[in-house]
């Protein structure tokens, strides 16, 4: 007669339960971030939206391509360190554009490659002087680099490991947009924009999903046996 012993059967059931669970929020997750890419994709082939002085939350233009006009206030322009391009060390050169209707946001212009032989030396680019218009694409921030501590992104300083918007709107007083247009058009500045397509990462949700269903899978088949095996009668008993 086949005899499972019951509280190691519960325990694998449960473990088994649970991972099956995560697996399905996996699937959940990559769902949603599949409907996300679809509005990336579908932001992509719409006209620019023109931003004016009105703040918009972030929901509402991120991913969308925007257009701006403005003058750039060059004196508060700040490098961000660490950012590489093709494997070349270099800078975002961020730039705050005061808008032409009231307000300002920020800018990331570009990337910039670093004097190798001089960390804090800036390599020469230009800066449109008087109003520009320019496009680009609403996003969050401008990107997190890691950071020990927060020296590296104390205010005041020219180069930085990171930019929150809300405090470099409070160092500055300018009434900041929140959130920052990576620019796309060209203006002859000198600096490179390839930037990477946006992307949601839905393949590391599958694979997860797949990973916690394989577990579980194993986890049924491995564990019940071995509470069989448990359940057993000592062959030298018998």
């Amino acid at each position: 007669m086949l005899k499972i012993r019951f509280w190691p059967a519960v325990t694998v059931l449960a473990v088994a339960a649970l991972t099956t669970s995560l697996g399905f929020w996996q699937r959940g997750r990559a769902h949603e971030k599949e409907a996300r890419q679809a509005r990336i994709e579908q932001f992509a082939q719409a006209p620019a939206t023109t931003l004016g002085a009105a703040s918009l939350p972030l929901a509402a233009v991120e991913y969308h391509k925007l257009r701006v006009r403005g003058r750039f206030l060059s004196d508060l322009t700040v490098y961000l360190d660490n950012r590489p391009y093709q494997d070349q060390p270099g800078f975002y050169v961020i730039t705050p554009l005061q808008l032409d209707d009231g307000g300002a946001v920020l800018v990331n212009r570009g990337w910039l490659p670093r004097n190798l032989a001089d960390r804090i030396a800036i390599a020469p680019y230009r800066t449109p002087e008087g109003e520009v218009e320019l496009e680009g694409l609403g996003r969050a921030n401008v990107g997190l680099a890691f950071e020990l501590g927060h020296d590296g992104s104390a205010p005041h300083l020219k180069i930085r490991q990171n930019l929150p918007i809300a405090s470099y709107a409070t160092e500055t007083g300018l009434h900041l947009q929140p959130f920052v247009i990576e620019q796309t058009s060209n203006n002859g500045d000198g600096l490179v924009r390839d930037w990477p397509v946006p992307t949601t990462g839905v393949e590391r949700n599958y694979g997860y999903m797949l990973q916690w269903w394989g577990m579980a899978i194993a986890v049924i088949i491995f564990g019940l046996y071995a509470a069989w095996r448990g359940g057993k009668p000592d062959e030298k008993q018998t």
